[in-house]
């Protein structure tokens, strides 16, 4: 069975001295629990595996009795216990009592280690903002990238660009129409109706759903909060399309990546670039036959951006770096990432016709930026996507 990089990241901490609790986060169905099963596998230490997911169970007493069995573990079994608590998120009120229990261990020095997952990032975050500061160290489980599922499924480039990396959808990309349905029901119907409107108030839920639809199909383009109103039947202002796109980027959906000046103030005023999390997204939301995308230049080229795009967003989630885009005038930077000083301008030879020479105009605002060129004979798009080459100085 394949084992992603996160197996052995969880293995490596789950083997020191108990220090944190280990979140594991990331966009649903991508093997979040999988990577956890997996690394409890290989570990000779007792484990208190329980899950969140049945409404009946999921209370804060619940959740106390369920340590206290993992307590009583650490008694009884030498060698150390784990308790790995799957969806955390869906336990009302999960921090407080989190943070009660993992101090009292702290108090009793019970070698207890503790590993939570959960889908949702919204109300991860928000409970780790208000109980836990200090108190955990977070692992970024993404979607698959390229390389993995080149390895794990035998995707060609071509299978990636069109369906993403979901492995459980995997076995279904040779019936486009089951593929299609499989990503409704059970990627993005869930996220939006689970992961983003029971944990936040959104008082129009189809406004929302309508923006996923239009940002996913629009992805690598830049639209104007105030085109968007005109494109979408529900009626809404900009500030609430602002609000949704950033809890549709909070659930690893869609973003909209905001032009780079160098300067926070006019970052954030500037019309967002739409960018899915996964090119699956985007062509699930676009609705086409993948003969049309990829063979259309245009259609292959927003692809291919998008591609890279994901690819960037994971990588910085990951590794802590920003990114955004950058466009003067005609003169247009596909992409720019930031990371303390660093900084580097990639523009992606896609076959979408576009102006030329945003890099040497990028490059006279800021000398000190490296200039990439994906899709040249020097660095090709397979090159980039399988991590073959360094992004920053």
């Amino acid at each position: 069975m394949f084992k992603r990089k996160l197996v052995s990241q969880l293995i490596e901490r789950l083997s020191e001295q108990r220090r944190f609790i280990q979140i594991v986060a990331g966009p649903r169905q991508t093997g979040k629990t999988t990577a956890v099963t997996q690394a409890l596998e290989e570990l000779n230490m007792t484990t208190h595996f329980v899950s969140a997911d049945d409404p009946s169970l999921n209370s804060t007493e619940w959740l106390r009795n369920e340590w206290e069995q993992a307590r009583t573990l650490t008694i009884t079994k030498s060698g150390g216990t784990i308790l790995v608590i799957d969806e955390i998120q869906k336990i009302k009120g999960w921090s407080p009592i989190v943070k009660l229990l993992w101090d009292e261990d702290n108090r009793l020095r019970a070698p207890l280690k503790v590993v939570l997952t959960g889908s949702s990032s919204l109300l991860l975050q928000k409970g780790l903002a208000e109980s836990l500061m200090g108190r955990f160290e977070m692992l970024y489980c993404p979607h698959w990238s390229y390389s993995e599922c080149k390895e794990a499924f035998g995707y060609s480039l071509d299978d990636f660009l069109f369906f993403g990396g979901y492995p459980g959808a995997s076995a279904l990309i040779r019936d486009e129409n089951r593929w299609a349905r499989y990503m409704g029901m059970s990627i993005v119907e869930p996220t939006i109706s689970q992961d983003i409107l029971m944990m936040e108030e959104v008082r129009k839920p189809a406004l929302l759903r309508s923006l996923f639809m239009l940002g996913s199909g629009y992805s690598a383009q830049e639209l104007s909060f105030t085109k968007m109103l005109g494109q979408l039947q529900d009626v809404g202002n900009t500030m609430t399309l602002a609000h949704y796109l950033d809890l549709l980027n909070k659930a690893n959906m869609l973003t909209g990546l905001q032009n780079y000046s160098g300067s926070q103030i006019r970052t954030r005023k500037s019309s967002p670039r739409f960018m899915v999390y996964d090119t699956s997204l985007m062509t699930y939301a676009d609705g086409a036959n993948r003969r049309r995308l990829l063979d259309s230049p245009t259609d292959r080229g927003r692809l291919v951006e998008s591609a890279v795009g994901a690819y960037l967003l994971a990588r910085g989630k990951e590794e802590g770096f920003e990114v955004y885009w950058w466009r003067e005038r005609s003169n247009e930077v596909d992409f720019v990432i930031k990371k303390g000083s660093q900084l580097t301008a990639i523009e992606v030879k896609s076959g979408r016709v576009k102006n030329a020479g945003g890099s040497l105009v990028f490059k006279q605002h800021y000398p000190k930026a490296l200039s990439l060129i994906i899709g040249s004979a020097n660095y090709t798009l397979e090159d980039f996507l399988l991590g073959n080459k360094a992004i920053f100085l």
